[in-house]
């Protein structure tokens, strides 16, 4: 049997734990070792018969090493994601000790890259892996203690305050939540997808309490989750106070206790467990005896799903899908106690290198009438982004991949979204870099003095004197459209817009407002900014919007001229993929909002379009978007930086007319 070849970067004690437990895998074998300590080093290969030859001095050297097939990281968390990345980008597969990154946007983002080079990427839970929760698992399958409605657990420990060591050092990533927080977390998730009959859920609700050390790190945290289904759980974690660190599972006709959730072995052999099983009146213990080191039977299955080669290793042990929402919830229970991490700080400027393949497309920029500063045809949407953790991940992305513009919205999280936003613009320092298109002027508040009140808030929010492009985010035709040029103009000789449009609006008044303009010399309105996709909407999205794939609006922008700049230009992720379509809520879904038999002989004909040119049908439409007989540019809404590189091969992409005339239905073939 072909075994998995073993590189160790980070020799720490939980990398000894995992020496060990490699010893007594049958499908996998340590081969070398990482540090940049040669006393450390040599110690290391020394206690595991390491070649000297394999006792790699760099991170980089050993992910470089030919002779290894899969990468365990041991590092302190704020390296977990960029050595994941490192490993991935050099065909290595991966465990990770948790968290597999300091935010859940990181864990997106790894994830992502391990879906690209077509890994494995494994969060290191080791628990998840013994016998014992396969055992709790198939005790609620089969229904002993009836429905589930409660989880508790707690995994606490009283470590002596010392502001320089990882438990308690910011920079380090330090605090309970980070460092065991994800294990009581994980077991409420997994009884709570197993109450389902899925591999996990994730709770919409999670409220917390605790205290913070004097590093500003959280030195306990309690946590209430409640979960769609009903379950509810009791979370808590430590690293200054000793806890009862068992595990109780409360269904309608009894209880699961697992004494020894966590370390079963004390992180050595034999991992014996222990499961008290109460249903009505009576209670038995079941003894699994087990002589294996803890460690063995996570790094048994990790070595054999990567010599299966498998991208997920199987359940229950935890998949990429699986890790994103825990460390979600992680998020959410740390930002209830008022703990940011590093990436989230205004004051850390963090970025994740090798988040995009090579060998995409260079975005390609255009000059539009009015602005010196070129723009890219792609912009990217700001309306999703919570913290600067979440933002900073795809928005570095976005300007490595050659973005530079950015939409954003008064509106937007209630004001949130501008205010991340530039705390990331200050953080990196581009606001001579980036074109920044600002909305405003929303239904019910859409007149002319909204305009100059809300845009003086949103500049104020991104950190901004001055705003490239300014768009009224809706109309109102109870006001004369020469008040709206003029309020416009106004600002634009302030200096305080640049170039301007409306979205939604409808041809007539857009014509009307120019017609204005130019009557009294005035700046007239350039960019329309309306729906256009390859899918004709038909149901608006929100109230009030308007598609511009019509006979009249299409005949109007290549006679005029105007800018034309789509919202929802994939329409909502109608040519993804049927199983990524329905990620959106029913009501602004892709079915219904651009579901019809024309669009879907469309999106058949992006499909074999895309199989000719070895793109997705997702990229043809943007194609199609960008190849418009007039200036155009394009919106999209990627949270991810996967999600932008799957994104980019559009803009690489030029159809020809014939494709363009055929994917409108207007030929009957090519």
């Amino acid at each position: 049997m072909a075994q998995t070849r073993w590189g160790i970067i980070g020799p720490g004690a939980i990398a000894h734990n995992f020496a060990d437990g490699l010893a007594g895998a049958a499908s996998g074998v340590l081969v070398a070792i990482a540090s940049r300590d040669a006393g450390r080093r040599a110690a290391f290969g020394d206690a595991y018969g390491i070649a000297p030859d394999k006792r790699h001095h760099s991170y980089a050297a050993l992910v470089a090493d030919p002779d290894i097939d899969a990468v365990y990281i041991a590092t302190p968390h704020p390296w977990h994601a960029e050595l994941s990345i490192m490993a991935l980008r050099a065909g290595k597969a991966v465990l990770c000790e948790k968290p597999g990154g300091l935010t859940a946007a990181e864990v997106v983002a790894v994830t992502d890259v391990a879906a690209q080079e077509g890994r494995l990427w494994m969060e290191a839970f080791m628990y998840r892996c013994h016998p014992q929760i396969a055992r709790m698992l198939a005790i609620i399958a089969a229904g002993e203690i009836g429905a589930v409605q409660h989880v508790s657990a707690r995994f606490g420990f009283n470590a002596a305050f010392n502001a320089g060591s990882r438990l308690h050092d910011p920079a380090l990533g330090g605090g309970a939540i980070l460092d065991v927080g994800g294990y009581p977390a994980s077991l409420a998730r997994l009884v709570a997808g197993a109450a389902l009959g899925a591999p996990f859920a994730d709770p919409v609700a999670v409220k917390a309490v605790g205290r913070l050390a004097p590093t500003g790190v959280d030195a306990v945290a309690h946590a209430l989750l409640s979960f769609a289904s009903g379950v509810t759980a009791e979370i808590a974690v430590a690293v200054a106070q000793s806890m009862d660190n068992r595990a109780v599972i409360t269904g309608s006709e009894g209880q699961i206790v697992l004494d020894d959730p966590w370390v079963p072995g004390r992180n050595a052999g034999p991992s014996d467990a222990t499961l008290h099983v109460t249903v009505g009146a009576e209670t038995r213990t079941e003894v699994l005896r087990h002589p294996e080191h803890l460690f063995t039977f996570e790094a048994e299955v990790a070595s054999r799903a990567v010599a299966d080669g498998l991208t997920a290793a199987p359940h229950p042990a935890m998949t990429p899908a699986d890790s994103i929402g825990n460390n979600a919830t992680l998020d959410r229970w740390r930002a209830e106690l008022g703990y940011r991490t590093l990436p989230e700080l205004p004051a850390t400027s963090r970025k994740l290198p090798g988040l995009l393949p090579k060998g995409l497309p260079a975005m390609p920029k255009v000059t539009l009438p009015g602005l010196t500063r070129p723009v890219s045809q792609l912009i990217i949407g700001c309306d999703n982004r919570g913290t600067l953790g979440e933002g900073a991940v795809v928005w570095d992305t976005w300007m490595e991949a050659g973005g530079n513009a950015f939409d954003t919205g008064f509106v937007y999280g209630a004001g949130l979204h501008e205010t991340v936003l530039g705390e990331w613009i200050r953080t990196r320092g581009v606001a001579e870099e980036v074109v920044v298109i600002a909305k405003g002027a929303h239904t019910p508040y859409c007149t002319p003095r909204a305009i100059e009140a809300q845009l003086a808030i949103s500049l104020d929010r991104l950190g901004l004197t001055h705003a490239p492009i300014y768009i009224m985010h809706r109309d109102n035709p109870d006001v004369p459209v020469g008040e709206f040029v003029e309020a416009l103009n106004a600002l634009h000789r302030a200096g305080r817009i640049g170039i301007f449009g409306g979205s939604n609006w409808s041809v007539a008044r857009f014509s009307a407002a120019n017609a204005y303009a130019a009557a009294h010399g005035l700046e007239p309105m350039r960019i329309l900014n309306n729906n256009l996709s390859l899918a004709v909407m038909e149901k608006p999205v929100w109230a009030g919007c308007i598609t511009s794939n019509t006979p009249e609006t299409l005949a109007f922008l290549r006679d005029s001229g105007s800018v034309h700049l789509s919202w929802s230009s994939q329409a909502r992720g109608y040519f993804l993929p049927a199983a990524l379509r329905d990620r959106l809520p029913a009501d602004t879904a892709p079915e219904t909002c651009f579901g019809s038999p024309a669009n879907a002989e469309r999106r058949a004909r992006a499909e074999a379009l895309a199989a000719r040119h070895g793109v997705s049908a997702h990229n043809i439409a943007t194609a199609w978007v960008l190849g418009q007989s007039f200036p155009s540019l394009a919106l999209i809404g990627p949270r991810s930086p996967g999600e932008i590189a799957s994104s980019l091969p559009g803009v690489g992409l030029r159809l020809s007319a014939e494709e363009i005339g055929w994917l409108n239905l207007e030929r009957d073939s090519l």
